[in-house]
């Protein structure tokens, strides 16, 4: 009986060997991303967008890994990417700049190509991604001062029955067709170029100083007044 207790017992750590080595013989595999924070708020409803411009938080990525379970910073490792660039910025290292051209909600994401599926099948391309929310608050002047601006301000119409997307230098206005485009307070006498990106053709502008050479871009000089234009996409 001794003999036969003596046997099993040596099977059991055998196979816990085994068991063991095959586990440390696997490759550590990352499974999920968390980024921290995982959403940030930048501006106030009585401050311009334009004004938050520079406001900035770094993030961090934490990864998690099987095969052992544990959790490690990858913040360097990830590639950092933001979907709305015009309203905020982020860099290899995971640092967001806010644009001010816009305002609203973005997605931030860091991924890393993992080349396993969720099985832990290999899997050419396969992508493991986390993200955050950025916000910008949109001015409202709703709070009564407290560097909101009273600068002029340019509205454009959009004209045709195309699509496409206006965007002004300085930052201020930042717009697509299909909403109402106004913009943020310009600093009095600024002088403002507005460029047209056209999905299709565009049709050309209205009410401005000068156009220049390519069509796209109208100039507002001296900027004094609310100006109004018109932008055909066609």
């Amino acid at each position: 009986m001794i003999r036969k207790w003596f046997g099993v017992s040596a099977l059991v750590v055998i196979a816990s060997a085994f068991l063991s080595l095959a586990s440390c013989g696997r490759e550590q595999q990352l499974v999920s991303i968390q980024v921290q924070p995982t959403s940030e708020t930048f501006g106030a409803s009585d401050v311009q967008v334009t004004q938050d411009a520079g406001l900035q938080v770094q993030l961090r990525a934490l990864g998690t890994y099987i095969h052992p379970p544990v959790t490690k910073d990858i913040t360097s490792q990830v590639v950092w990417a933001s979907n709305t660039p015009q309203m905020m910025t982020v860099d290899a290292n995971g640092l967001v700049t806010v644009a001010g051209g816009t305002c609203g909600s973005t997605l931030i994401s860091a991924t890393v190509t993992s080349n396993k599926s969720s099985g832990g099948i290999s899997s050419s391309g396969a992508l493991v991604t986390g993200y955050m929310t950025g916000n910008v608050v949109c001015f409202t002047g709703s709070s009564g001062g407290g560097g909101g601006g009273t600068g002029p301000t340019i509205t454009v119409n959009f004209q045709g029955t195309g699509s496409g997307s206006v965007a002004s230098k300085p930052l201020g206005l930042s717009c697509a067709t299909g909403t109402v485009c106004s913009s943020n307070s310009f600093p009095s006498g600024s002088n403002v170029l507005i460029t047209a990106t056209p999905n299709g053709t565009f049709g050309g502008w209205g009410g401005c100083d000068s156009v220049d050479g390519s069509g796209l871009t109208c100039s507002v000089n001296n900027l004094t007044t609310v100006r109004s234009l018109t932008a055909t996409f066609n």
